[in-house]
């Protein structure tokens, strides 16, 4: 069984068992979270879209963290611009406990 679950604005499909990286998320580590806007449902071979969905998602928060390092490089040529900025993105870990 697996889901179409909308986290902090990004689609994922999700299974049980599965760990991802989304936004950041209120809460400490070993807090459980509930996510109810599911998309999609598919159970076997049965599909469920759209607003027949009646599913909620758990989840555990198991870390905060950032993510890699990207960086952003501006230049202008023979003009003596140049312009270095770096990001962090602020991620969260979490596994899904279920879809119900």
């Amino acid at each position: 069984m697996f889901a179409v679950v909308t986290i902090a604005g990004q689609q994922f499909r999700v299974q049980e068992n599965d760990e991802l990286f989304v936004h950041r998320l209120e809460g400490k580590a070993g807090d459980s979270v509930e996510f109810s806007d599911v998309l999609m449902t598919s159970n076997g071979g049965n599909i469920t879209v759209g607003g027949a969905v009646k599913s909620v998602v758990k989840a555990e928060i198991i870390d905060h963290l950032k993510g890699d390092k990207v960086l952003i490089f501006k230049k202008k040529r023979r003009k003596g611009y140049q312009k270095l900025n770096g990001h962090r993105q602020a991620l969260t870990k979490i596994k899904i406990q279920g879809i119900a």
